[in-house]
Protein backbone atom coordinates (compact mmCIF):
# COMPACT_ATOMS: atom_id res chain seq x y z
CA UNK A 1 0.00 0.00 0.00
CA UNK A 2 1.44 3.36 -1.08
CA UNK A 3 2.19 5.81 1.74
CA UNK A 4 1.67 9.56 1.37
CA UNK A 5 2.93 12.55 3.35
CA UNK A 6 0.47 13.74 6.02
CA UNK A 7 -0.23 17.06 4.31
CA UNK A 8 -1.40 15.37 1.11
CA UNK A 9 -3.64 12.96 3.00
CA UNK A 10 -5.15 15.67 5.14
CA UNK A 11 -5.94 17.78 2.07
CA UNK A 12 -7.53 14.80 0.34
CA UNK A 13 -9.58 13.80 3.40
CA UNK A 14 -10.82 17.32 4.03
CA UNK A 15 -12.17 17.47 0.47
CA UNK A 16 -13.73 14.00 0.74
CA UNK A 17 -15.42 14.64 4.05
CA UNK A 18 -16.75 18.04 2.94
CA UNK A 19 -18.94 16.19 0.44
CA UNK A 20 -20.35 13.70 2.96
CA UNK A 21 -23.29 14.15 5.36
CA UNK A 22 -22.84 13.41 9.04
CA UNK A 23 -23.85 9.85 9.90
CA UNK A 24 -27.16 9.49 11.67
CA UNK A 25 -28.86 6.84 13.76
CA UNK A 26 -30.41 4.94 15.16
CA UNK A 27 -28.20 1.89 14.69
CA UNK A 28 -28.96 -1.61 15.90
CA UNK A 29 -25.58 -2.21 17.52
CA UNK A 30 -22.10 -0.70 17.56
CA UNK A 31 -21.06 0.18 13.99
CA UNK A 32 -17.94 1.68 12.44
CA UNK A 33 -18.63 5.23 11.28
CA UNK A 34 -19.43 4.80 7.57
CA UNK A 35 -17.46 7.95 6.66
CA UNK A 36 -14.28 6.67 8.33
CA UNK A 37 -11.05 5.97 6.48
CA UNK A 38 -7.58 4.84 7.60
CA UNK A 39 -4.60 6.01 5.56
CA UNK A 40 -0.98 4.76 5.97
CA UNK A 41 1.61 7.39 6.85
CA UNK A 42 5.28 7.55 5.91
CA UNK A 43 6.32 6.89 9.51
CA UNK A 44 4.37 3.63 9.58
CA UNK A 45 1.40 5.02 11.46
CA UNK A 46 -2.17 5.51 10.32
CA UNK A 47 -4.25 8.64 9.84
CA UNK A 48 -7.89 8.36 10.85
CA UNK A 49 -10.50 10.59 9.24
CA UNK A 50 -14.28 10.79 9.50
CA UNK A 51 -17.24 13.09 9.82
CA UNK A 52 -18.68 12.71 13.32
CA UNK A 53 -22.41 12.45 14.11
CA UNK A 54 -22.30 16.07 15.31
CA UNK A 55 -21.12 17.14 11.84
CA UNK A 56 -17.53 17.93 12.78
CA UNK A 57 -14.51 16.71 10.83
CA UNK A 58 -12.05 14.47 12.67
CA UNK A 59 -8.57 13.99 11.15
CA UNK A 60 -5.72 12.79 13.37
CA UNK A 61 -3.18 10.05 14.00
CA UNK A 62 -4.87 6.78 14.96
CA UNK A 63 -4.20 5.72 18.55
CA UNK A 64 -3.94 2.09 19.76
CA UNK A 65 -7.26 2.48 21.56
CA UNK A 66 -8.89 3.64 18.30
CA UNK A 67 -7.66 0.57 16.46
CA UNK A 68 -8.72 -1.75 19.28
CA UNK A 69 -12.24 -0.32 19.24
CA UNK A 70 -12.47 -0.57 15.46
CA UNK A 71 -11.37 -4.21 15.58
CA UNK A 72 -13.95 -5.07 18.26
CA UNK A 73 -16.75 -3.38 16.34
CA UNK A 74 -15.79 -4.37 12.78
CA UNK A 75 -15.29 -8.03 13.71
CA UNK A 76 -18.31 -8.06 16.05
CA UNK A 77 -16.21 -9.35 18.93
CA UNK A 78 -18.12 -9.97 22.16
CA UNK A 79 -16.67 -7.59 24.81
CA UNK A 80 -16.96 -10.36 27.43
CA UNK A 81 -14.88 -12.62 25.17
CA UNK A 82 -12.33 -9.88 24.51
CA UNK A 83 -11.95 -9.26 28.24
CA UNK A 84 -11.40 -12.97 28.93
CA UNK A 85 -8.93 -13.49 26.09
CA UNK A 86 -6.79 -10.49 27.01
CA UNK A 87 -7.02 -10.94 30.77
CA UNK A 88 -8.49 -7.50 31.37
CA UNK A 89 -11.68 -6.25 32.97
CA UNK A 90 -14.88 -5.60 31.11
CA UNK A 91 -14.54 -2.02 32.33
CA UNK A 92 -11.34 -1.66 30.28
CA UNK A 93 -13.17 -2.79 27.13
CA UNK A 94 -15.97 -0.35 27.94
CA UNK A 95 -13.43 2.46 28.23
CA UNK A 96 -12.04 1.72 24.77
CA UNK A 97 -15.50 1.62 23.17
CA UNK A 98 -16.72 4.72 25.01
CA UNK A 99 -13.66 6.68 23.92
CA UNK A 100 -14.29 5.65 20.30
CA UNK A 101 -17.94 6.61 20.57
CA UNK A 102 -17.12 9.98 22.10
CA UNK A 103 -14.66 10.67 19.26
CA UNK A 104 -17.25 9.65 16.68
CA UNK A 105 -15.26 6.87 15.03
CA UNK A 106 -17.87 4.29 16.04
CA UNK A 107 -21.62 4.71 16.33
CA UNK A 108 -23.41 3.42 19.43
CA UNK A 109 -26.96 2.09 19.47
CA UNK A 110 -29.82 3.96 21.07
CA UNK A 111 -31.11 2.56 24.37
CA UNK A 112 -33.84 0.00 23.89
CA UNK A 113 -35.63 1.19 27.02
CA UNK A 114 -38.01 3.99 26.06
CA UNK A 115 -41.31 5.63 26.85
CA UNK A 116 -44.17 5.09 24.38
CA UNK A 117 -44.38 7.67 21.59
CA UNK A 118 -48.03 8.42 22.32
CA UNK A 119 -47.07 9.83 25.72
CA UNK A 120 -45.47 12.84 24.04
CA UNK A 121 -47.54 15.76 22.83
CA UNK A 122 -46.34 18.15 20.14
CA UNK A 123 -43.41 20.20 21.35
CA UNK A 124 -42.66 17.98 24.34
CA UNK A 125 -38.88 17.41 24.67
CA UNK A 126 -37.89 13.98 23.37
CA UNK A 127 -34.92 13.97 25.78
CA UNK A 128 -37.25 12.48 28.38
CA UNK A 129 -37.91 9.38 26.31
CA UNK A 130 -34.77 7.22 26.42
CA UNK A 131 -32.47 6.76 29.43
CA UNK A 132 -28.76 6.15 28.87
CA UNK A 133 -28.29 4.76 32.40
CA UNK A 134 -30.23 2.10 34.30
CA UNK A 135 -29.99 2.06 38.10
CA UNK A 136 -30.21 -0.98 40.35
CA UNK A 137 -30.67 0.15 43.94
CA UNK A 138 -29.25 -2.91 45.67
CA UNK A 139 -30.07 -3.36 49.34
CA UNK A 140 -27.48 -5.94 50.30
CA UNK A 141 -28.37 -6.09 54.01
CA UNK A 142 -31.03 -5.02 56.48
CA UNK A 143 -28.38 -4.48 59.16
CA UNK A 144 -28.15 -0.83 60.19
CA UNK A 145 -26.44 1.20 62.89
CA UNK A 146 -29.41 3.59 63.07
CA UNK A 147 -33.08 3.15 63.92
CA UNK A 148 -34.87 6.06 62.24
CA UNK A 149 -38.45 6.92 63.13
CA UNK A 150 -39.55 6.91 59.48
CA UNK A 151 -37.78 3.72 58.30
CA UNK A 152 -39.92 2.02 55.67
CA UNK A 153 -38.64 -1.52 56.29
CA UNK A 154 -37.15 -3.05 59.42
CA UNK A 155 -38.24 -6.57 58.51
CA UNK A 156 -35.84 -9.46 58.93
CA UNK A 157 -34.42 -10.59 55.60
CA UNK A 158 -31.38 -12.74 54.98
CA UNK A 159 -28.49 -10.75 53.58
CA UNK A 160 -26.93 -11.47 50.21
CA UNK A 161 -24.47 -14.36 50.09
CA UNK A 162 -21.16 -13.85 48.32
CA UNK A 163 -21.82 -16.20 45.40
CA UNK A 164 -25.34 -14.82 44.94
CA UNK A 165 -23.96 -11.30 44.83
CA UNK A 166 -21.54 -12.24 42.08
CA UNK A 167 -24.39 -13.78 40.09
CA UNK A 168 -26.56 -10.70 40.59
CA UNK A 169 -23.92 -8.26 39.38
CA UNK A 170 -23.12 -10.38 36.32
CA UNK A 171 -26.79 -10.74 35.43
CA UNK A 172 -27.35 -7.03 35.85
CA UNK A 173 -24.49 -6.22 33.50
CA UNK A 174 -25.92 -8.68 30.95
CA UNK A 175 -29.33 -7.03 31.30
CA UNK A 176 -27.82 -3.62 30.62
CA UNK A 177 -25.93 -4.93 27.59
CA UNK A 178 -29.10 -6.38 26.09
CA UNK A 179 -30.89 -3.02 26.48
CA UNK A 180 -28.01 -0.77 25.32
CA UNK A 181 -27.82 1.12 28.61
CA UNK A 182 -25.04 1.71 31.09
CA UNK A 183 -25.60 0.15 34.50
CA UNK A 184 -25.32 1.87 37.85
CA UNK A 185 -25.39 -0.02 41.14
CA UNK A 186 -26.38 2.07 44.14
CA UNK A 187 -25.33 0.06 47.19
CA UNK A 188 -27.76 0.49 50.03
CA UNK A 189 -29.30 -1.29 53.02
CA UNK A 190 -29.70 -0.95 55.94
CA UNK A 191 -26.15 0.23 55.95
CA UNK A 192 -24.33 -1.49 53.05
CA UNK A 193 -20.94 -1.10 54.73
CA UNK A 194 -22.07 -3.55 57.41
CA UNK A 195 -22.22 -6.43 54.91
CA UNK A 196 -19.07 -8.62 55.18
CA UNK A 197 -18.74 -8.86 51.37
CA UNK A 198 -19.43 -5.19 50.61
CA UNK A 199 -15.92 -4.43 49.37
CA UNK A 200 -15.85 -7.58 47.26
CA UNK A 201 -19.13 -6.58 45.59
CA UNK A 202 -17.83 -3.05 45.10
CA UNK A 203 -14.67 -4.22 43.31
CA UNK A 204 -16.60 -6.69 41.16
CA UNK A 205 -19.07 -4.01 40.10
CA UNK A 206 -16.12 -1.80 39.11
CA UNK A 207 -14.51 -4.58 37.07
CA UNK A 208 -17.81 -5.24 35.31
CA UNK A 209 -17.88 -1.63 34.17
CA UNK A 210 -20.82 -0.67 36.37
CA UNK A 211 -21.03 2.81 37.87
CA UNK A 212 -21.09 2.54 41.65
CA UNK A 213 -22.72 4.77 44.25
CA UNK A 214 -23.32 4.44 47.99
CA UNK A 215 -26.51 5.27 49.86
CA UNK A 216 -25.39 4.84 53.43
CA UNK A 217 -24.53 6.32 56.80
CA UNK A 218 -21.44 8.25 57.90
CA UNK A 219 -18.33 6.09 58.28
CA UNK A 220 -14.75 6.53 59.45
CA UNK A 221 -11.77 7.68 57.41
CA UNK A 222 -10.23 4.19 57.21
CA UNK A 223 -13.41 2.73 55.72
CA UNK A 224 -13.64 5.64 53.31
CA UNK A 225 -10.07 5.06 52.17
CA UNK A 226 -10.90 1.39 51.57
CA UNK A 227 -13.84 2.46 49.41
CA UNK A 228 -11.62 4.76 47.36
CA UNK A 229 -9.08 1.98 46.89
CA UNK A 230 -11.77 -0.48 45.79
CA UNK A 231 -13.88 1.74 43.51
CA UNK A 232 -14.31 5.50 43.91
CA UNK A 233 -18.10 6.00 43.91
CA UNK A 234 -19.90 8.38 41.58
CA UNK A 235 -21.41 9.80 44.78
CA UNK A 236 -21.93 9.02 48.45
CA UNK A 237 -25.38 9.91 49.74
CA UNK A 238 -26.38 10.33 53.36
CA UNK A 239 -29.64 11.54 54.88
CA UNK A 240 -30.47 14.46 57.14
CA UNK A 241 -33.94 15.39 58.37
CA UNK A 242 -33.44 19.03 59.31
CA UNK A 243 -31.17 21.03 61.60
CA UNK A 244 -29.63 19.41 64.65
CA UNK A 245 -32.58 19.10 67.02
CA UNK A 246 -35.09 18.04 64.35
CA UNK A 247 -32.67 15.62 62.68
CA UNK A 248 -31.54 13.92 65.88
CA UNK A 249 -35.15 13.45 66.95
CA UNK A 250 -35.54 11.24 63.84
CA UNK A 251 -32.08 9.67 63.46
CA UNK A 252 -30.65 9.65 66.96
CA UNK A 253 -28.61 11.93 69.23
CA UNK A 254 -25.35 13.13 67.76
CA UNK A 255 -26.20 12.09 64.18
CA UNK A 256 -26.34 15.65 62.83
CA UNK A 257 -22.85 16.63 63.98
CA UNK A 258 -21.38 13.29 62.84
CA UNK A 259 -22.96 13.84 59.45
CA UNK A 260 -21.55 17.34 59.00
CA UNK A 261 -18.08 16.08 59.94
CA UNK A 262 -18.49 13.21 57.49
CA UNK A 263 -19.52 15.56 54.69
CA UNK A 264 -16.37 17.56 55.34
CA UNK A 265 -14.34 14.34 55.17
CA UNK A 266 -15.97 13.36 51.87
CA UNK A 267 -15.04 16.78 50.52
CA UNK A 268 -11.42 16.36 51.59
CA UNK A 269 -11.31 13.01 49.76
CA UNK A 270 -12.82 14.49 46.59
CA UNK A 271 -16.00 12.40 46.73
CA UNK A 272 -19.22 13.88 45.33
CA UNK A 273 -21.51 14.49 48.31
CA UNK A 274 -25.29 14.10 48.22
CA UNK A 275 -27.77 14.70 51.03
CA UNK A 276 -31.39 13.56 51.05
CA UNK A 277 -34.21 14.68 53.34
CA UNK A 278 -37.48 12.77 53.83
CA UNK A 279 -40.16 15.43 54.06
CA UNK A 280 -43.07 15.11 56.52
CA UNK A 281 -45.28 17.36 58.64
CA UNK A 282 -42.84 17.60 61.55
CA UNK A 283 -39.82 18.71 59.51
CA UNK A 284 -41.22 20.66 56.56
CA UNK A 285 -40.24 23.91 58.30
CA UNK A 286 -36.65 22.61 58.37
CA UNK A 287 -36.30 22.21 54.60
CA UNK A 288 -35.19 25.71 53.61
CA UNK A 289 -32.99 26.30 56.71
CA UNK A 290 -31.18 23.01 56.02
CA UNK A 291 -30.39 24.08 52.47
CA UNK A 292 -28.65 27.14 53.89
CA UNK A 293 -26.78 25.10 56.51
CA UNK A 294 -25.40 22.73 53.87
CA UNK A 295 -24.03 25.44 51.58
CA UNK A 296 -20.42 24.47 50.82
CA UNK A 297 -20.85 21.12 52.54
CA UNK A 298 -22.36 19.07 49.72
CA UNK A 299 -22.61 19.14 45.95
CA UNK A 300 -26.29 18.19 45.84
CA UNK A 301 -29.19 18.36 48.25
CA UNK A 302 -32.74 17.26 47.57
CA UNK A 303 -35.76 15.71 49.24
CA UNK A 304 -38.42 13.04 48.88
CA UNK A 305 -41.83 13.12 50.49
CA UNK A 306 -42.47 10.62 53.27
CA UNK A 307 -44.05 7.34 52.23
CA UNK A 308 -46.26 6.36 55.13
CA UNK A 309 -45.29 2.69 55.19
CA UNK A 310 -43.28 0.72 57.73
CA UNK A 311 -42.38 2.78 60.77
CA UNK A 312 -43.15 5.94 58.80
CA UNK A 313 -46.84 5.05 59.06
CA UNK A 314 -46.90 6.78 62.43
CA UNK A 315 -45.83 10.15 60.97
CA UNK A 316 -48.01 12.67 59.15
CA UNK A 317 -47.24 13.62 55.58
CA UNK A 318 -46.37 17.20 54.63
CA UNK A 319 -49.22 19.71 54.58
CA UNK A 320 -51.01 19.20 51.25
CA UNK A 321 -52.68 22.59 51.12
CA UNK A 322 -49.40 24.41 51.56
CA UNK A 323 -47.34 22.11 49.35
CA UNK A 324 -47.44 24.23 46.15
CA UNK A 325 -46.09 27.22 48.06
CA UNK A 326 -43.38 25.06 49.66
CA UNK A 327 -42.29 23.96 46.17
CA UNK A 328 -42.12 27.58 45.02
CA UNK A 329 -40.03 28.56 48.07
CA UNK A 330 -37.69 25.64 47.46
CA UNK A 331 -37.35 26.58 43.77
CA UNK A 332 -36.32 30.07 44.84
CA UNK A 333 -33.66 28.55 47.11
CA UNK A 334 -32.43 26.44 44.19
CA UNK A 335 -31.87 29.61 42.16
CA UNK A 336 -29.71 31.09 44.94
CA UNK A 337 -27.82 27.99 46.06
CA UNK A 338 -25.95 25.83 43.56
CA UNK A 339 -26.21 22.62 45.60
CA UNK A 340 -30.00 22.71 45.90
CA UNK A 341 -31.54 20.33 43.36
CA UNK A 342 -35.13 19.45 42.54
CA UNK A 343 -36.43 15.87 42.51
CA UNK A 344 -40.16 15.70 43.21
CA UNK A 345 -42.04 15.25 39.93
CA UNK A 346 -44.63 17.83 41.01
CA UNK A 347 -42.08 20.64 40.57
CA UNK A 348 -42.95 20.39 36.88
CA UNK A 349 -46.40 21.86 37.55
CA UNK A 350 -44.80 25.00 38.96
CA UNK A 351 -42.17 25.15 36.21
CA UNK A 352 -44.75 24.91 33.44
CA UNK A 353 -46.96 27.56 35.03
CA UNK A 354 -43.95 29.88 35.26
CA UNK A 355 -43.09 29.25 31.60
CA UNK A 356 -39.78 27.60 32.51
CA UNK A 357 -38.21 24.45 31.08
CA UNK A 358 -39.45 21.18 32.49
CA UNK A 359 -37.02 18.86 34.27
CA UNK A 360 -36.76 15.08 34.33
CA UNK A 361 -38.41 14.47 37.67
CA UNK A 362 -37.46 11.82 40.21
CA UNK A 363 -35.18 9.69 37.99
CA UNK A 364 -34.79 11.93 34.94
CA UNK A 365 -37.88 10.37 33.33
CA UNK A 366 -40.60 11.16 35.82
CA UNK A 367 -41.32 8.30 38.19
CA UNK A 368 -38.68 5.75 37.24
CA UNK A 369 -40.29 2.82 39.03
CA UNK A 370 -39.64 -0.28 36.87
CA UNK A 371 -38.51 1.97 33.99
CA UNK A 372 -34.90 3.08 34.42
CA UNK A 373 -34.78 1.88 38.01
CA UNK A 374 -35.30 -1.32 39.98
CA UNK A 375 -34.79 -2.06 43.68
CA UNK A 376 -33.32 -5.39 44.75
CA UNK A 377 -33.73 -6.53 48.36
CA UNK A 378 -31.25 -8.69 50.28
CA UNK A 379 -33.29 -11.87 49.87
CA UNK A 380 -33.61 -11.44 46.11
CA UNK A 381 -37.02 -9.77 45.90
CA UNK A 382 -37.17 -7.26 43.04
CA UNK A 383 -39.36 -4.20 43.56
CA UNK A 384 -40.35 -1.34 41.28
CA UNK A 385 -39.39 1.08 44.07
CA UNK A 386 -37.89 0.53 47.52
CA UNK A 387 -40.04 3.09 49.29
CA UNK A 388 -43.19 1.00 49.19
CA UNK A 389 -44.19 -2.64 48.65
CA UNK A 390 -44.02 -3.07 44.86
CA UNK A 391 -42.87 -6.67 44.30
CA UNK A 392 -42.18 -7.85 40.76
CA UNK A 393 -40.62 -11.27 41.40
CA UNK A 394 -37.48 -12.91 42.74
CA UNK A 395 -34.10 -12.83 41.05
CA UNK A 396 -33.58 -16.39 42.29
CA UNK A 397 -36.62 -17.58 40.34
CA UNK A 398 -36.55 -15.45 37.18
CA UNK A 399 -34.09 -13.39 35.17
CA UNK A 400 -34.06 -9.60 35.27
CA UNK A 401 -35.21 -9.57 31.65
CA UNK A 402 -38.33 -11.58 32.48
CA UNK A 403 -39.02 -9.52 35.59
CA UNK A 404 -38.54 -6.20 33.81
CA UNK A 405 -40.86 -7.06 30.93
CA UNK A 406 -43.55 -8.61 33.15
CA UNK A 407 -47.13 -7.26 33.22
CA UNK A 408 -46.59 -6.15 36.84
CA UNK A 409 -43.56 -4.04 35.89
CA UNK A 410 -45.40 -2.60 32.90
CA UNK A 411 -48.23 -1.50 35.18
CA UNK A 412 -45.82 0.46 37.40
CA UNK A 413 -44.25 2.08 34.31
CA UNK A 414 -47.65 3.19 33.05
CA UNK A 415 -48.48 4.94 36.29
CA UNK A 416 -51.99 5.66 37.60
CA UNK A 417 -54.96 5.67 35.25
CA UNK A 418 -55.92 9.14 36.49
CA UNK A 419 -52.65 10.56 35.08
CA UNK A 420 -53.09 9.22 31.56
CA UNK A 421 -54.71 12.34 30.15
CA UNK A 422 -52.05 14.69 31.53
CA UNK A 423 -49.53 16.42 29.31
CA UNK A 424 -46.89 16.16 32.08
CA UNK A 425 -47.15 12.38 32.21
CA UNK A 426 -43.66 11.70 30.73
CA UNK A 427 -41.95 13.67 33.53
CA UNK A 428 -44.37 13.14 36.38
CA UNK A 429 -47.13 10.68 37.38
CA UNK A 430 -46.68 11.88 40.95
CA UNK A 431 -45.23 9.49 43.53
CA UNK A 432 -46.85 6.03 43.76
CA UNK A 433 -45.14 5.40 47.12
CA UNK A 434 -46.79 8.47 48.65
CA UNK A 435 -50.11 7.52 47.05
CA UNK A 436 -50.00 4.01 48.52
CA UNK A 437 -49.02 5.42 51.92
CA UNK A 438 -52.14 7.58 51.72
CA UNK A 439 -54.28 4.50 51.17
CA UNK A 440 -54.70 4.91 47.40
CA UNK A 441 -54.27 2.40 44.58
CA UNK A 442 -51.17 3.67 42.72
CA UNK A 443 -52.26 1.86 39.55
CA UNK A 444 -55.49 3.84 39.42
CA UNK A 445 -55.45 6.91 41.64
CA UNK A 446 -53.08 9.83 41.29
CA UNK A 447 -50.93 11.31 44.04
CA UNK A 448 -53.13 13.46 46.31
CA UNK A 449 -50.43 16.14 46.41
CA UNK A 450 -50.93 16.86 42.70
CA UNK A 451 -52.47 20.34 42.36
CA UNK A 452 -53.52 20.14 38.72
CA UNK A 453 -57.26 19.95 38.02
CA UNK A 454 -58.55 16.45 37.37
CA UNK A 455 -58.71 15.67 33.64
CA UNK A 456 -62.12 14.92 32.13
CA UNK A 457 -62.69 11.30 31.03
CA UNK A 458 -60.55 10.79 27.94
CA UNK A 459 -59.38 14.39 28.15
CA UNK A 460 -56.05 16.05 28.83
CA UNK A 461 -54.89 18.20 31.73
CA UNK A 462 -52.92 21.24 30.67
Amino acid sequence: MKKYPPSAIIDREEKRLAMLPAPSGPVDGYEVNPTLSLSPLEDGGLLIACRTPSGETLIRDAQPADLAALKIVAEDIDPWQAAREHGISLAAIDHVLEHARACGIVLAPHPLIQRPEDWFTDGFPATFRRPAVFTLQWHITQACDLHCRHCYDRSARRQVKGEDGEMILTRFRRFCDSHNVRGQVSFSGGNPLMHPDFFHFLRLARDLGLVTAILGNPCGEKELDRILAAAPPAFYQISLEGLEQANDRIRGRGHFRRSLAFLDLLGEKGIYRMVMLTLHRDNQDQLIPLTEELSGRCELFTFNRLCRTGEGEGLAGADREGYPELLRSYLEASRRLAHVAIKDNLFNIVLEREGRDLFGGCTGFGCGAAFNFLALLPDGEVHACRKFPSPLGSIHEAGLEEIYHSPAARAFRNGPEECRGCRLRPVCRGCPAVAMGDGLDPAKQRDRYCFLPSPPPGGRTM
